[in-house]
């Protein structure tokens, strides 16, 4: 990554000393299904072109760039993923922070080159890992991991919530991915809730992220 590029991980002196992580997250706002966390490490010269925060990218965008960075040689990735139920019993936010500390967790056991040194954390998140970490808010419009680590997560989930939409196809999972939007509501008002509903989550409205 040129020193002219504004996703530089953390400063020099840091990266001099560390492998540094990005994380983020998608599925914290939804009605249903998982919440999944992703975990990058990326060679500082696999900066990708146009590449956004994923709530800024457009679903042929998104999917696009993540079959690029899934399988780009310069990047390592590692997946968490917490179940609605695990959810229901630990609230949102703890769920958010297992769900990163297994990204980590998956992330070093591809070997000791993705073993991190130092976390950077979309957010202000702080997790109960041995490794020193940073969290910055909107780290995923800043920091290229960050970024890379919203794409994998999100479109991961999608994909989690297709394969949902065919064992539940009359909640248009496919759709809407489980967030709140008025056709969710209104098919959770004509058939109430199925087996990956969030059962501590009011059905009001709910943002897409």
């Amino acid at each position: 990554m040129s020193k002219k590029s504004k996703k530089a991980h953390c400063s020099p002196a840091v990266l001099a000393q560390h492998t540094t992580a990005g994380l983020d997250e998608a599925g914290r706002g939804p009605l249903a299904g998982p919440v999944v966390a992703c975990a990058v490490v990326a060679d500082r010269r696999s900066v990708l072109p146009g590449i956004k925060d994923s709530k800024k990218l457009t679903p042929k965008k998104r999917e696009e760039f993540y079959k690029i960075l899934i399988r780009h040689p310069g990047i390592e990735w590692g997946i968490g993923r917490v179940s609605e139920k695990v959810i229901d019993k630990i609230n949102i936010l703890e769920a958010t922070k297992l769900a990163m500390k297994k990204a980590v967790i998956n992330l070093r056991n591809r070997g000791i080159s993705c073993r991190p040194g130092f976390l950077i954390l979309d957010g202000k998140m702080k997790l109960d890992l041995p490794i020193p970490q940073r969290s910055i808010v909107k780290a995923d419009e800043k920091i290229f991991s960050c970024t890379a680590a919203s794409i994998i997560a999100k479109v991961y989930r999608d994909n989690i919530m297709k394969k949902y939409h065919k064992k539940y196809p009359r909640y248009g999972f496919d759709r809407h991915k489980g967030y709140g939007t008025p056709f969710h509501l209104k098919m959770l008002k004509k058939y109430g809730r199925c087996d990956i509903h969030r059962k501590s989550f009011h059905y009001g409205s709910s943002k897409t992220a």
